[in-house]
């Protein structure tokens, strides 16, 4: 593309809100504008969809719920919830609720998975950075250290207990539906090493999740510190602007309020019926175009910040968990979805652009640039480290156009909480709006329960195994012979795995046999004997 025929785009293809300083071009993406137009005509429809989200109708019908994620953010401020959190937070941060020992608090260990830890650790990296927790208290004035457990991988467990003192540690367990496996997990372990150490982990825990859900019902028949109730309405991946983000972040002295304010903000802006003057709807037509209607591109996300480096992360579940589904609103077969993967700025031309340079053409590149500079650097005269990230961004973007490679820029003026709000709300209103293009339910998630349902059958045969091992034990042979030997030949795989993690954790295990292996005639042999 010509310098002047880009420079003439821009002028055309530029979003701009100068109450804010957020700016959007897409000047760089492959569309002719009556193609462009052609899919803004659809948005009459999509935007009526988007009006009934938000008037309260069931926009998820698989689970029969409401959407409210938009419309719950722009009262939360005010709410009798919000004041909760906020006291609960100044009474941890002043002293006021301590330990079951009488200790201050000094950490928070935020038990979640997916939407209850993506997010609040987006927010954390954002505003606290990724040395908050190396601080003085004094230098956080009081806040709390955080750190984030979103797995049930024993390892994640392990090492944030080795930095943590159990008499000054908080943990918030967050689950919706309360059942959760992952968080579920953590937090049973956690309860059996605080009563080893002797210490009431009811009076170091606190709960976010839905009335009446297993985690309530614990949480009140144990009497924790407090319980905080969430919406069944909000889903986990839009659950940033709720209450699911407000008490990591309150914990940590961050101000969530301000955060709401650029979430409604951005809400102002893409509620716009008109379809050139709303971001969002802009965004979501430039992926349907890019994409053919079909996710044929993949979304590289590069905000040119070292504090955004989760926001590809972030956006990794927003959008595709939000989009990647099999059947559309009527049931048909359509494996939709929008691959999402990125890094931050600088770095990413030491990682990844070689490729998207001179490799394959299956993407678009969203570029997300932070005006103002977190501190003053000179280099070289007046030119600044900042200067090198903008001219890095600006060289990379005109370089991947003149390979025909597409581009989105973003601006926002600096890296804070109001702008963290904007680029959440923004997001959320495009998947939104791409899901009623593409007409899909952006708001349930079949494949993540098909896989917990699964994971159940493995663990069931891992207790069958179990339960089965003392009774044929002694045993020497192959998995094959051991699968004969159980009556488990149609679950040789999994079998196959689950003897392998026995094996290698024996000792770590209450088991009533000893199990060991060896690698001999190229394949594993294993010897079973009881203790």
């Amino acid at each position: 593309m010509e310098k002047n025929d880009f420079q003439a785009r821009c002028a055309k293809f530029t979003f701009m809100d100068g109450a804010s300083a957020f700016s959007m071009n897409f000047a760089g993406m492959d569309f002719e504008e009556s193609a462009f137009d052609s899919v803004g005509e659809r948005f009459a429809f999509v935007h009526s969809e988007m009006e009934k989200i938000e008037l309260g109708e069931i926009k998820n019908p698989d689970e029969n719920r409401k959407v409210t994620h938009f419309t719950d953010r722009s009262s939360y401020t005010g709410s009798a919830a919000f004041s909760e959190v906020e006291e609960f937070a100044a009474a941890i941060r002043e002293g006021k609720i301590k330990g079951s020992t009488g200790k201050k608090f000094e950490s928070a260990l935020i038990n979640g998975i997916g939407g209850s830890a993506l997010g609040p650790q987006l927010l954390q990296m954002a505003i606290n950075g990724p040395y908050w927790n190396e601080k003085s208290s004094s230098k956080r004035n009081g806040n709390l250290k955080i750190y984030f457990l979103d797995n049930t991988d024993p390892s994640g467990l392990c090492d944030a207990l080795e930095v943590c003192d159990l008499e000054t540690t908080l943990v918030v367990n967050v689950s919706k539906s309360g059942g959760t496996q992952e968080t579920k997990n953590n937090m049973l372990v956690a309860m059996q090493i605080f009563a080893d150490a002797g210490i009431d982990f009811a009076k170091h825990s606190c709960a976010i999740t839905m009335k009446d859900s297993e985690l309530d019902k614990t949480a009140r028949e144990s009497n924790y510190l407090k319980v905080f109730e969430m919406a069944e309405s909000i889903g986990g991946r839009t659950s940033e602007t709720s209450i699911v983000g407000h008490l990591p972040a309150a914990l940590a002295g961050i101000d969530f309020a301000s955060l709401i304010r650029g979430a409604c903000h951005m809400d102002s802006l893409t509620r716009r019926a008109s379809f050139r003057e709303n971001p969002a709807y802009m965004l979501s037509a430039l992926w349907y175009i890019a994409g053919n209607g079909k996710g044929d591109r993949n979304m590289v996300i590069v905000p040119y910040s070292d504090r955004l480096i989760l926001f590809s992360r972030y956006l990794q579940q927003l959008v595709m968990e939000s989009l990647g589904k099999e059947k559309d609103l009527d049931g048909k077969r359509v494996c939709q979805g929008l691959n999402v993967f990125g890094n931050k700025g600088g770095t990413d031309a030491h990682a990844f652009i070689q490729q998207l340079n001179d490799g394959r053409d299956d993407f678009f590149v969203t570029f997300i640039e932070v005006m103002e500079d977190a501190m003053t650097a000179n280099v070289a005269g007046t030119v600044t480290m900042g200067d090198y990230l903008h001219g890095f961004m600006t060289g990379l973007a005109g370089a991947l156009r003149a390979k025909g490679r597409q581009t989105i820029e973003m601006r926002i003026p600096r890296v804070d909480t109001f702008n963290i709000g904007m680029l959440i709300a923004l997001y959320e209103r495009a998947v939104a709006a791409y899901a009623e293009l593409i007409h899909i339910n952006a708001f349930h998630q079949p494949g993540v329960q098909a896989y917990k349902l699964a994971s159940k059958g493995v663990i069931q045969l891992l207790n069958d195994t179990e339960k089965a091992l003392p009774q044929i034990a002694p045993f020497a042979g192959t998995v094959e012979e051991l699968a004969a030997k159980l009556g488990m030949e149609e679950d040789l795989y999994i079998l196959e795995g689950i003897m392998a993690k026995l094996a290698a954790n024996n000792e770590k295990r209450l088991l009533d046999v000893k199990i060991t292996r060896e690698w001999k005639n190229a394949c594993w042999n294993y010897n079973i004997v009881k203790k």
